[in-house]
């Protein structure tokens, strides 16, 4: 929770440093477009060095880094410093998730790994939720200095991570620690690689989703504070579904859970544009609790499809994943410039239904329609 604080907060400080610096629209969307790109596409490359070389940092130096340089970014005045602090605080944040997955992926077993998957997952959902509101609350307090304070959370972190944990957290994972499969044990690359597909175009419609529907309610006639208030909404539906995906999944299956989660968000999608007054936002509600409950659900699969490499699987699924998944909204956008807004919003099941489909074919056991060996399975 605390590292994915500090995530979203450029984004947030975006129109002061635009106000106070001078700087150009292109200019400040590249600051951002840094970031992301960085942290996306770097996650994958510490999970693999994390797996093969054994070259990790600790949870508590890139929770600092982070939170250091992003802090810094309110007190620095030229362009290319607050770009060098921003692609510095993306490494920090690169950085923590594999190495962290493959902690939590240790302390897992088979019988647990969706329901704690989804609390770590949650966890940075709720950061990610604070971050603006709290750096908000300091730059109208103190100005753009203010996020300085930011630091503060970052070091009683890292101290209840080093000293107030009973053995810290490498003891603790050190119980569970499972030997990582030899070379020649290696599975197939191939039912991750579907996954990972069926992950993007699940990030797809997610990102569409949070977009374009904000938009839609305005040119409806409701006003912006009631559009923010339904995504909200629709997004603490999707942090209780993901608590929920986690459980169910542990009982019933993962690969039967992804079918129902990813099916079961497609028509309440359309239910919302079908309706009016409450059963719309009750609609959207739902949309957002199946679609959202599916993530942790997904990267519990994929530390199952790669128990030898969970580094690179959780870089992937945290970082690639989520990346081009964003990208795909640039479609969306070209539907909506050529066609029209509602246009743009009636396609967004399209991706899900495609990822429901890869979902179904993936060489994963189905525990609870067809009881056949796990590791033959998956094999």
């Amino acid at each position: 929770m605390v590292t994915d604080i500090y995530m979203p907060v450029l984004p947030a400080i975006l129109p002061l440093l635009i106000l106070n610096n001078g700087y150009s629209y292109l200019a400040a969307g590249l600051l951002v477009t840094a970031y992301n790109v960085t942290s996306s596409f770097t996650q994958p490359v510490v999970g693999w060095l994390s797996d093969t070389k054994g070259l990790t940092v600790s949870v508590t130096v890139s929770l600092f880094v982070s939170a250091v340089f992003v802090a810094l970014m309110g007190v620095a005045k030229d362009y290319y410093l607050i770009m060098a602090f921003a692609v510095i605080a993306a490494l920090g944040h690169a950085c923590f998730h594999p190495t962290a997955l493959s902690l939590v992926s240790r302390l897992c077993t088979d019988a647990d790994r969706g329901r704690i998957t989804s609390y770590f997952v949650v966890g940075g959902n709720l950061g990610y939720a604070i971050g603006p509101v709290l750096a908000g609350v300091l730059v109208w307090s103190l100005g753009l200095p203010g996020l300085l304070l930011l630091i503060i959370p970052a070091v009683v972190m890292v101290f209840a991570l080093r000293h107030l944990l009973p053995g810290g957290i490498a003891g603790a994972c050190e119980l569970h620690a499972k030997p990582a499969l030899a070379p020649a044990e290696a599975r197939s690359l191939k039912p991750f690689t579907i996954l990972m597909t069926a992950s993007i175009l699940r990030a797809w419609g997610v990102f569409a989703a949070i977009t374009f529907l904000p938009m839609y309610l305005v040119t409806q006639g409701y006003d912006l504070v009631y559009a923010s208030a339904v995504m909200t909404l629709m997004l603490l539906a999707g942090v209780a579904g993901q608590v929920a995906g986690g459980r169910i999944s542990d009982r019933i299956g993962r690969k039967e859970f992804m079918v129902f989660g990813l099916v079961g968000a497609i028509p309440c999608f359309y239910l919302f544009f079908a309706t009016t007054g409450v059963l719309s936002v009750l609609a959207v509600l739902l949309f957002g609790f199946f679609l959202w409950s599916t993530f942790a659900v997904a990267v519990a699969m994929s530390h199952e499809l790669l128990p030898g490499n969970v580094g690179l699987a959780s870089g992937m699924m945290m970082g690639l994943a989520i990346g081009f998944g964003g990208l795909g909204v640039a479609v969306n956008g070209m539907i909506a410039d050529h066609y029209s807004l509602a246009a743009a919003l009636g396609t967004i099941p399209i991706p899900i239904a495609a990822a429901v489909v890869l979902m179904a074919v993936l060489p994963y056991p189905w525990k609870t329609l067809f009881c056949r060996n796990r590791e033959t399975a998956i094999q």
